[in-house]
């Protein structure tokens, strides 16, 4: 089977005209923390982490690099992160400081194409195919961007540059931070063989555990496997690994996102443990925030499921989901009743309450008989 960079060396050794996408993914190096070093020079040579001002219940956002070489990480409880680095400065976070200068980065994107996909406050995919911006060089551009980022909010970001999207998103944290990294058309196959199997974006501990224990730890290993027994061992994952081994990846970058779930949650000071309790705190904070985001996002409040998630004093995740049409406070009794099933006697330390948003047109066509 040609692979994508096969059919590009063939139609420039026949002469034919192939369109090769060219894809950035500009991604922010430490986005909050950065900001927070930027506005408070004191904390520019300190190990930082931003999340809430509690250290023994938080849960760290993200932390600058100093912090990231005591082993501190992004969605780490800060009581673990305290224990890393003893020295740790926790930092509140300022959403509405970072979605200002994010809206500046967007902007500085579409100096350059239309064709922005964000994913998240400091992370986007780019579409420079056509662009005739810096002579049309992918190259080029994504270095314009990290400059004027630079330039005009005094923050880094690092790049990847590739045909496809995610060797682009792959690559943009290989030389992290502040760097680039460009995986051409004849390079991508070379560079995606070498790939460690967690590098792969979906790819998590327990998959990547059960990947291991089958036998398989780079990406080559999949590409020199057959597909169909890859697909009879981990199903979906499966057909994607096998696709990202052999470099395709049709995903076009998106301009418009359709959001397909609203949800909010709160982690307690204290760790909560009746039904009474979870019931109190749903009712009178949870649901009328869920209610006013849903509002936003569905004028007719329509929605496909809606779930809560709990987490547990020992930090194990659950979640639960049945199917309604309407938001309804009342049909969360049942779920709540269900999921505390699950407690065993353990504290609460965190409750959500979500949605799934009825995609646009799912409408139930009445029968005609």
């Amino acid at each position: 089977m040609a692979k994508p960079h096969d059919l590009y060396c063939l139609c420039i050794q026949l002469n034919l005209r192939c369109v090769v996408k060219k894809i950035i993914h500009i991604d922010m190096d430490c986005f909050y923390a950065a900001v927070e070093m930027r506005d408070n020079p004191e904390l520019r040579n300190v190990p930082i982490a931003v999340g809430g001002r509690d250290k023994r219940r938080g849960v760290v956002s993200t932390c600058n690099y100093q912090a990231r070489q005591f082993g501190v990480r992004s969605a780490m409880p800060t009581i673990k992160a305290f224990e890393l680095c003893p020295n740790l400065v926790l930092v509140p976070g300022r959403m509405e400081v970072y979605k200002q200068v994010s809206r500046h980065i967007h902007q500085i994107f579409r100096r350059y194409t239309d064709l922005v996909e964000p994913l998240s406050l400091d992370e986007a995919y780019l579409d420079v195919t056509d662009s005739t911006q810096c002579k049309g060089s992918a190259t080029l551009i994504a270095n314009a961007i990290r400059r004027d980022i630079e330039a005009e909010l005094n923050l880094t970001a690092s790049a990847g540059v590739a045909p496809i999207k995610f060797v682009a998103k792959v690559a943009s944290d290989v030389n992290k931070p502040n760097g680039i990294c460009v995986v051409t058309p004849d390079e991508v196959q070379a560079f995606i063989d070498d790939l460690p199997l967690e590098k792969i974006p979906g790819v998590g501990k327990v998959s990547l555990e059960k990947l291991n224990n089958a036998g398989y730890f780079r990406c080559l290993d999949i590409r020199q496997s057959q597909q169909a027994e890859v697909i009879r061992k981990f199903g979906r994952l499966g057909a994607s690994l096998w696709n990202r081994s052999h470099g395709i990846d049709r995903r076009e970058v998106e301009t418009s996102r359709e959001r397909k779930s609203v949800g909010v949650e709160r982690t307690l000071s204290h760790n909560i443990f009746s039904y009474e309790e979870c019931w109190g705190l749903l009712e009178e904070k949870l649901f009328p925030e869920l209610q006013r985001r849903l509002t936003r996002h569905s004028e007719q409040g329509e929605i496909a499921k809606q779930g809560i998630k709990l987490k547990f004093a020992d930090f194990q995740l659950t979640t639960i989901e049945h199917q309604h049409n309407h938001l309804d406070l009342d049909d969360f009794k049942p779920l709540l009743k269900e999921i505390l099933e699950r407690q065993k006697g353990r504290g609460i330390r965190l409750i959500g309450l979500n949605v799934t948003l009825k995609p646009p047109g799912d409408t139930h066509q009445l029968s005609l008989i």
